[in-house]
């Protein structure tokens, strides 16, 4: 799955729509020679640690604020936001701009600004994509990282979620209608027949937060008025649910890569439904913020938790946790790879790593195996 909860949220207040156009594709090269890692995990093995991503090929710190960082399955590219200038070469402007880091070479790659979501890399990592402003409209920004084509797709006056699977053919858009109606419609781009299959949220006024499977074929919603987590199958073009049951209030977190587990979180309890037997583990006590591609480890904060707060990873098979950072931090969804062994996080705390000095918010990765 790529893109659910904060990722396709928007953010409002960042900028005004009707008055900014957008670079639809500014890039900064790899340098001569350099490697692009499109597969295994980052070009090699990690070391078990932690390590700062915001930062140039040098190593110079970033000189502003950087945020929604996701990482791809494979663990070989992280895309985050940034303010920053000082992350590749000859970029002079002081707007939010997005960015791909290359793991294997420490190479960052500079996309256009505005982003309005948090940005995604498909679940191969060959297509990024990102919510942002186009004249008075909003549009999805796509470019293929290794073939270099770069799109974008007009897909709401008003108001537009976004979730991407395997690549730019899996997709999900929920279009969010205002007066006379209030319901929203989520379409789904269907690669078998070139066209777009359409669910509608009936009761929903809130972001509707679409999670699709790396295949495209299930996709994972949220219907805001309700209270309720839905899950719709490609095959019968039929939405499933409530998946928590009746009578009890729910909201999504993500839809696992791979389709087979949806977390959700109801009270003080996160849930991993199992879609093959329609039953949910409750995981007590957590709340859970991320599921690794394959649906076995769950990256969860305490309970109740507002804002930065402590990131763990648990399996859910042995029960067992291990600690991602015990300073505030926080992770979106897309935040694990597969297996468990990395995990993104963005943090404004001091310590984390030696001669952090800049004052501001960080991107990090944490290997763990």
């Amino acid at each position: 799955m790529r893109g659910s909860t904060n990722r396709g949220t928007i953010r409002r207040g960042r900028v005004a729509l009707s008055a900014v156009a957008v670079a639809v594709c500014t890039i900064t090269a790899l340098p001569h020679g350099a490697a692009s890692a499109d597969s295994g995990d980052a070009g090699g093995v990690r070391q078990t640690g932690v390590e700062r991503v915001s930062v140039a090929a040098e190593g110079t710190q970033a000189n502003d604020d950087s945020s929604d960082a996701s990482i791809t399955p494979a663990g070989h590219r992280v895309v985050f936001s940034s303010y920053a200038n000082n992350l590749t070469p000859g970029d002079t402007g002081r707007n939010e701009e997005v960015f791909v880091r290359e793991l294997a070479t420490g190479q960052n790659r500079q996309f256009g600004g505005y982003p309005l979501a948090p940005p995604m890399l498909s679940s191969d990592g060959q297509v990024l994509a990102y919510l942002g402003p186009r004249f008075n409209n909003m549009a999805l920004y796509q470019h293929h990282l290794s073939v270099g084509w770069s799109a974008a797709y007009t897909c709401s006056l008003r108001s537009c979620e976004a979730a991407m699977g395997s690549n730019d053919r899996h997709q999900a858009f929920s279009v969010t209608f205002r007066h006379p109606e209030t319901n929203q419609r989520i379409e789904v781009s269907n690669p078998d027949t070139g066209g777009l299959q359409t669910v509608d949220v009936i009761h929903n006024t809130a972001p509707s937060r679409p999670s699709i499977s790396s295949d495209g074929t299930r996709l994972a919603y949220q219907d805001g008025g309700e209270q309720d987590v839905f899950l719709w199958d490609r095959a019968d073009n039929t939405p499933a649910g409530p998946i928590e049951g009746p009578g009890k209030a729910a909201e999504l977190v993500q839809l696992s890569d791979d389709g087979n587990k949806v977390v959700y979180r109801s009270g003080p309890d996160t849930y991993v439904h199992d879609v093959a037997s329609g039953t949910a583990a409750p995981v007590p006590g957590v709340k859970g913020v991320a599921i690794d591609p394959t649906g076995r480890y769950l990256l969860h904060t305490p309970s109740g938790a507002t804002g930065p707060a402590p990131l763990t990873l648990r399996d859910l098979e042995t029960g067992t946790d291990e600690t991602v950072t015990d300073r505030p931090a926080s992770a979106g969804v897309d935040a694990v790879s597969t297996g468990g062994r990395h995990v993104v996080f963005e943090s404004a705390a001091e310590g984390i790593v030696p001669n952090d000095t800049n004052g501001k918010t960080d991107i990090f990765l944490r290997t763990l195996r």
